[in-house]
């Protein structure tokens, strides 16, 4: 495979190449330890309880890009 030179990439382009890699991976493309699995099922669980202040991953993307904290 042949080395990209990331650094030609501005910040911003950086982010929108790891958000399509990232996107283009499914679940099963993830392997999970017992431990991982383990935490996400326990997050699962208490979701519920903390869905006030649960934040969408749309909105957390467009703050990221617009620089808003």
């Amino acid at each position: 495979m042949p080395s990209i030179d990331f650094s030609l990439l501005t910040p911003r382009e950086r982010l929108d190449l790891a958000d399509d890699l990232l996107g283009s991976l499914s679940e099963a493309d993830v392997p999970l330890s017992a431990e991982s699995k383990a935490e996400i099922d326990r997050r699962n669980a208490t979701f519920a309880e903390t869905r006030a202040h649960a934040v969408p991953w749309a909105e957390v993307r467009a703050r990221l890009r617009s620089g808003t904290p």
